[in-house]
This record gives C-alpha cells, sequence and structure tokens, in this order.
C-alpha cells in the first residue's frame, strides 16, 4: 500500500496520538474482535470530534481522489467507520455520495449500498481503517456487484499487514492511505509515548499479529 506523501503520513501520525484516536499499550495489550492481542488500538471516528483534525483526514483523502481517481464520479463510505469522512470528501469534491453496509439489510429492500448509485459509476472508496482488508474488500465486491466501476479506495491508515497488500491486489483494488504504522512508530517514540524497547516489540507484534502474546 502506498502513502500520499511522508509530511502528511507523520502529521496524520501526531494527531492520531495526540487525539489517542490511536492508543499503544505494549505492556497491557488490547484483545480484537477477531481475539488477537494487540499493543495498538486504532479509533478513527475520534478525529470526528476534533475539527482541524477531521479536516487535515478531509482534504488528505480528497488529494487522494484528485491525484489518483480523478476520474471518479461517486464517493462511497464503508459503514460506519468511513460514512462521514466519506461524506466530507463528496462535499470538498462536490461528488455524489453512497455508503456500503457490511451486509445487506435483512428488511425492506434489502440494499448493501444505499443512496443512489447510476450503473457505471465510478467510484472512489473512502475507508477508516485497514487491518486485513477483508471488510474493506467486501465493500469493493459490493459496488462491483451493484455495476460500479471501482477506481480504488483512499483510507486514513494501514497497520500494513502483508495479508492485507495480497488481498487488494488479489482483488485488483488499488488503495492509498493517509498515514500507516510504520510512519506511526517513530512519531510515537520521538514524543515519549514508548520506550526503544516498547518499540522493539510493537515492531515484533506486526511480524505475527495472529500468534502475538500467545
Amino acid at each position: 500500500m502506498d502513502i500520499l506523501n511522508p509530511e502528511l503520513a507523520a502529521k496524520i501520525a501526531d494527531n492520531l496520538l495526540r487525539i489517542e484516536a490511536v492508543k499503544l499499550r505494549p505492556d497491557a495489550p488490547f484483545t480484537w474482535a477477531s481475539g488477537w492481542r494487540s499493543p495498538i488500538y486504532c479509533d478513527n471516528r475520534k478525529t470526528l470530534s476534533f475539527p482541524d483534525v477531521r479536516q487535515l483526514i478531509a482534504h488528505g483523502l480528497a488529494d487522494v481522489v484528485r491525484n489518483h481517481y480523478p476520474k471518479a464520479t461517486v464517493i462511497a463510505g464503508v459503514a460506519t467507520g468511513a460514512i462521514a469522512a466519506g461524506i466530507l470528501v463528496a462535499e470538498l469534491l462536490d461528488l455524489p455520495f453512497v455508503y456500503v453496509r457490511p451486509e445487506p439489510k435483512k428488511h425492506g429492500m434489502g440494499n448493501q449500498v444505499e443512496g443512489f448509485l447510476p450503473q457505471g459509476a465510478k467510484v472512489a472508496v473512502i475507508e477508516d481503517l485497514i487491518s486485513t482488508g477483508g471488510s474493506s474488500l467486501k465493500a469493493v465486491e459490493a459496488l462491483r456487484s451493484d455495476g460500479a466501476e471501482v477506481l480504488g479506495m483512499a483510507a486514513i491508515f494501514t497497520y500494513g499487514f502483508p495479508q492485507a497488500d495480497e488481498a487488494f491486489r488479489n482483488a485488483d483494488c488499488k488503495i492509498i492511505t493517509l498515514s500507516n504504522y510504520d510512519n506511526l512508530l517513530p512519531r510515537a517514540k520521538a514524543i515519549g509515548q514508548v520506550s526503544e524497547d516498547q518499540l522493539q516489540t510493537l515492531r515484533e507484534w506486526r511480524r505475527s499479529p495472529a500468534t502475538w502474546g500467545l
């Protein structure tokens, strides 16, 4: 996965750490819904509560669309974490917006893609966080099933797992992120949030997150 630019990546990382959208606890790990034990927890929905941060992110994501998906005719947000960010991007670009549910509704029209999506629409997808890539790519699949051409995805942050890179390659879906784990760690060390030993622990976790801490 590529980042938009290194300077912005560092600035995004600094802000995620400052507002505690990203929390690092190498000595008291979190447990993810998947069951993985993790020294990091990222909740980018928290950025919406800070106007300066949400504007920085919105403009960064809009720049991804302008620079990498200039033919986009629709912006799609992945529910629920990227709905608000996607709307902000759509507003900046003056483009229509839809959002994609994790699965089709079990009542009413049974929609998975909510909003008006014309056949053949060229879609840029907005996501808040990439872990393994599974839920993000389900949204891409749903958009394609509804007749859209997915130009690619723009995300706020990625852990940079190799399996995510492989999943996006296999799905033939380009992805650009604003920041990533490799940018975050040195920033956390620079501001004193983690020690050198803890930094090493954080690097070890990324090598094998499914078995780390067992």
